[in-house]
């Protein structure tokens, strides 16, 4: 099991969260994660990294098919963001981007959530690797990652 991946599984264990991990196959991308999955696009949580201009890390945990919209993003976050680079997703997540979770981070990003997650009773999200993802229902992702659900897609 690689290191990433066995983060997730003891952040999901030390949580009491409800998840099962699974290898579906390559996850890399929302839509490939949903036909390995089986599933709807939008049942894909996309993790998003963005880094404020103070230099504060933001994840947007977002459904598959929405696309994040930069000005709201700001205003949820109260201040400009870009998007983190490779190198400052990996040191500040741990994870590589195309496997980053919503959980198990080396250091903990504010998070903000999608409410369209909350339309069904199954979520994916990614489990550290590109070919990991867990089940587990929305609500109880949100409340575990302590995200603030808003207003952030296009």
């Amino acid at each position: 099991m690689s290191k990433s991946l066995a983060r997730v599984a003891k952040a999901i264990e030390d949580i009491g969260l409800r998840a099962e991990i699974l290898n579906p196959g390559p996850s890399r991308t929302a839509e490939a994660a949903a036909v390995a999955c089986g599933c709807e696009l939008d049942q894909i949580v996309k993790s998003l990294i963005f880094q404020g201009e103070s230099g504060q890390i933001y994840l947007f945990l977002t459904a598959g098919g929405n696309r994040l919209d930069p000005d709201r993003a700001a205003l949820l976050a109260g201040e400009a963001l870009s998007r983190a680079d490779a190198a400052t997703v990996r040191a500040v997540t741990g994870f590589a981007i195309g496997g980053v979770a919503p959980v198990g981070h080396l250091t903990p990003p504010a998070i903000f959530a999608d409410p369209r997650l909350r339309d069904f009773a199954l979520v994916y999200a990614a489990a550290g690797t590109p070919d990991h993802v867990f089940s587990v229902e929305p609500g109880a992702l949100i409340a575990a990652c302590g995200a603030r659900e808003g207003a952030f897609t296009a």
